[in-house]
Parts: structure tokens; C-alpha cells; sequence
């Protein structure tokens, strides 16, 4: 039996232990700039999936997401270890630690959405100074009629 509630408390839970566990526990010089987003936890709470963001030193340089990676995967049996002293249940979850895409693809779609005001305000522009391309009243006139016809 699944327990819904049980299992989004306890995920809010592990998320609070690793983030600050990352923040005062961990020494790896690799995982400062790693911030945990979102936890979720199976309902039968054997399995915990973290996920986490890189936030990289300057606005132009990237992550070194491989070594964060790398050193999430070292550091899995501390963070469990302290998870399972934290939570107090029966079974301490198994921690997985993904990427999260968020903040990528949230960053990709303002991209895409400011390429699509361009090119709108580009054929706004163009409008504005378009002609019609053929006669001014393009429909077809019903004919007249002649007194002789």
C-alpha cells in the first residue's frame, strides 16, 4: 500500500539531509556549486532519486558536470549513511542522483522565445509597409446586367 503523503515527506526530508550534508558534510572541492532541486521516493520508499543543478563559477563557463557526477557517485554511502541517521526508518532508501534539465531547457525555451518575438516583430514590420500584391478589390464583382440582354 502506497502511502502518498509518507513518501513526499520523507523526500522533503532527504532533500534537507543532502543538501546539507553537501553544504557542510562533503569535502569534495567538486560539489560546491551543486544545489539539490527535487527529491522523489518510490512508494514503497526503497529507492530515492535526488536530483541536483551545477551552477558554474562565471555566466560563461560550464559546469564541470562529469567530476559533480563523479563525485555525487563517490559520495552516495556517506550521504546514504547520513540520510538513514536523519529519517529514522526502518530501511534507508538507495540514493540516485540525476541531473536535473530544468533550469537547460527552461534556459533553451526563453531562447526559442525570444528568436519567435523577432521574427514577429520582423513580420510585423514588413506589414506595415506591404501593398497588396494584386488588384485593390481582389473578389469577384457580380456582373451587370444590360438593358439589351
Amino acid at each position: 500500500m502506497v502511502d502518498q503523503a509518507r513518501s513526499r515527506r520523507l523526500a522533503k526530508r532527504i532533500s534537507q539531509i543532502v543538501a546539507a550534508a553537501l553544504e557542510s558534510e562533503i569535502k569534495d572541492p567538486r560539489l560546491k556549486m551543486v544545489t539539490i532541486t527535487d527529491t522523489r521516493v518510490t512508494g514503497d520508499l526503497q529507492e530515492a532519486t535526488v536530483f541536483y543543478t551545477v551552477i558554474g563559477d562565471t555566466v560563461d563557463e560550464d559546469p564541470d558536470t562529469a567530476g559533480v557526477a563523479a563525485a555525487l557517485t563517490s559520495a552516495t554511502g556517506v550521504l546514504r549513511t547520513l540520510v538513514g541517521a536523519g529519517t529514522g526508518v526502518r530501511r534507508t532508501p538507495s540514493l540516485t542522483f540525476v541531473a536535473d534539465v530544468v533550469p537547460t531547457e527552461s534556459r533553451r525555451m526563453e531562447e526559442l522565445l525570444a528568436r519567435t518575438r523577432e521574427s514577429d516583430a520582423e513580420v510585423a514590420r514588413l506589414a506595415a509597409t506591404a501593398s497588396p500584391a494584386g488588384e485593390a478589390d481582389p473578389y469577384r464583382v457580380p456582373r451587370e446586367r444590360d438593358d439589351e440582354e
